[in-house]
């Protein structure tokens, strides 16, 4: 008996097998955008309070 398989998955397992190098692209892209190193929280703590306060309308001629 054999199992359904849709369109969608019919065509990744065929993009997968055309380009075994797929995934790896995709994982080094996706630590290029949005794996991020974790928020030291002492530094980001210290920015806050050294942190200068901005007019409300920074082109303003005043």
């Amino acid at each position: 008996m054999a199992l359904y398989e849709s369109d969608i998955t019919q065509f990744l397992k065929s993009l997968k097998e055309e380009h075994p190098s797929l995934e790896a692209e995709q994982r080094q892209g996706r630590a290029l955008l949005w794996d991020k190193t974790p928020i030291n929280l002492e530094e980001r703590a210290r920015a806050e309070v050294s942190r200068v306060p901005q007019k409300p309308y920074v082109y303003s001629l005043d």
